[in-house]
């Protein structure tokens, strides 16, 4: 796929990050907390990528200090490449996208609203129906102790309500029965502070569907291939599968561009265009998508931003993965999706 960078790189471009502290550790529920930010290593060979763009980069991390940092400087940026995901409150995804609101500085992805949503799973899921797109029922649990809703049936999954990167999805979501129920909603209660979410496990297959551009194209739809889980692995991608078996396994699960018939295909398509439209996205995202054993597809879930890994620290960054096999190198990602935004702000 041949696609060129459609304006000047010669900008100051701000790059906002959040740093973990941990790496993600299934046995270590306090690096399920920081699982959605990045090693240091990463935002550093980001930086690297963004100034081989040709942009002039202010880096600026996404907490108290990196509010100050942006009004210091906002005289000075042309534009944000918004890779935060916030630091604190149930909304955070929201957070600096509101800030760069306020001090009227353009950035990319999508807005204040959007993101909110987006990282409410609930709320997301409740958005998506409305407008008659396929989602699964679920219930949020405050407690443990909470009776389990008549509509729905085992097996079911357990996550974290406002979280990503797998995030509180280990091995032991998936539940069978009411005891393993309440034992995985107290974890995700006590280890987020937030409520758990509880839907039907669905046992047919599932792919991940990177977005791009304004109005979006879609980059090769990845398949994660669960039967080359290890045995004893259930057949989801877990934060063991996605934080360990993936990065290190030469022949991972992972199948891109998936194998795919057509009608499914567009149908899947089809979907991801409709969440674009209804969430009123911006310049990129991914949406996760899985089937039933009928091989009717539902949308799990929407990550905006999605991860973006440079591929020489990671080579299983679903986004950047994606855009490689459709022959888009690394530093022209980073050009598209800057350009995507900047279109938006300058030729309307």
């Amino acid at each position: 796929m041949e696609r060129k960078a459609v304006l000047n790189v010669n900008m100051n471009v701000a790059f906002l990050y959040n740093i973990r502290n941990i790496y993600p550790d299934p046995k270590d529920p306090h690096s399920h907390i920081e699982a959605d930010y990045d090693d240091p290593q990463t935002i550093e060979s980001m930086i690297a990528n963004l100034k081989k763009c040709g942009y002039s980069v202010i880096p600026i991390e996404a907490n108290e200090e990196g509010v100050a940092k942006l009004y210091k400087e906002k005289k000075n940026i042309d534009i944000v490449l918004n890779y935060s995901l916030g630091n604190r409150g149930k909304e955070r995804n929201a957070l600096f996208p509101a800030v760069m609101e306020c001090f009227g500085i353009p950035y990319t992805g999508s807005g204040v609203l959007t993101q909110a949503l987006i990282l409410n799973k609930a709320k997301c899921k409740d958005m998506l129906k409305s407008y008659g797109i396929p989602v699964l029922p679920h219930q949020l649990f405050k407690n443990k102790d909470e009776a389990l809703s008549k509509k729905l049936h085992y097996p079911l999954i357990v996550k974290p309500v406002a979280q990503g990167s797998s995030a509180g999805i280990t091995n032991d979501s998936v539940v069978h029965n009411a005891q393993k129920l309440k034992k995985q909603v107290a974890f995700i209660i006590d280890t987020f502070n937030d409520c758990a979410l509880v839907e039907p496990f669905l046992e047919g297959r599932e792919f991940s569907v990177p977005m791009l551009g304004n109005p979006p194209i879609i980059l090769p739809i990845i398949e994660s291939d669960h039967s080359k889980l290890p045995k004893g692995y259930n057949h989801l991608d877990s934060f063991e599968v996605k934080w360990i078996f993936e990065e290190e396994t030469e022949d991972n699960n992972l199948i891109c561009p998936a194998r795919i018939e057509k009608s499914l295909e567009n149908k899947i398509k089809n979907i991801c265009i409709k969440v674009w439209e209804a969430l009123g996205i911006f310049d990129l995202c991914r949406i996760d998508i899985r089937c039933d054993l009928k091989g009717n597809p539902y949308v799990l879930e929407v990550n905006s931003p999605p991860g973006l890994i440079p591929p020489e620290v990671s080579k299983t960054s679903y986004f950047p993965y994606s855009a490689g096999i459709a022959g888009i190198k690394y530093t022209e990602l980073l050009k598209e999706i800057v350009d995507s935004a900047k279109l938006r702000y300058f030729t309307r």
